[in-house]
């Protein structure tokens, strides 16, 4: 009798089992993503995919961690701009306008600056004839700004910038959008 028992237990237990697997399987298959457990392998700041690898962030994103309220923010590493309008719709906050750069060879620490003068069209520390120039920091004298060649020219991608110049260069139609949203007093946020 002894035997007959310990074998109805142990199917019991293994039937048991099987529910119990059965009903948890169920459960994290219809679990929202809102409650369901992230992933070990994603990364903060990644997207997970269905096939739970991780996809960096896209270079075009707003990065995180870049200020609050009207601002220009500059990606040092990601050598872009982008115009966040804290005034506009929330939908148009969520993807702001930006636009590649090419670095200046003076950059500025990461850090919160503000616009402190602007000229529409000057000869640039490069001797280049620049215009719609945005200036917001200066590193050991040399003062750094956003600025668009007036012939149009951009920096060859991966040229050094001429040694000792703060001018972060953009396309013409670029800096026309630059100049017309930093005016003086605005924020610049630059993140690394």
């Amino acid at each position: 009798m002894a035997s007959s028992s310990s074998g109805i237990v142990a199917g019991l237990t293994a039937g048991a089992l099987a529910v119990v697997g059965f009903l948890s399987y169920q459960a994290s298959a219809n679990a929202p993503d809102s409650v369901a457990a992230p992933s070990a392998s994603v990364s903060p700041g990644a997207t997970p995919t269905g096939k739970g690898k991780a996809v960096k962030p896209s270079p075009l994103a707003l990065p995180a961690d870049s200020g609050t309220g009207t601002r220009v923010v500059y990606s040092l590493s990601g050598k872009r701009v982008w115009l966040v309008d804290a005034t506009a719709p929330a939908a148009s906050r969520q993807k702001p306008p930006t636009y590649p750069v090419a670095p200046s060879a003076v950059s500025p620490s990461p850090d919160t600056y503000r616009v402190s003068t602007r000229s529409l069209r000057i000869t640039g520390s490069d001797g280049k004839p620049v215009e719609h120039v945005v200036r917001f920091a200066n590193v050991d004298g040399v003062t750094v700004g956003f600025s668009a060649a007036v012939d149009g020219t951009m920096p060859t991608p991966g040229a050094q910038p001429q040694e000792g110049t703060g001018a972060v260069r953009m396309a013409r139609e670029d800096a026309t959008e630059v100049w017309e949203f930093a005016t003086v007093g605005v924020k610049v946020v630059v993140v690394p």
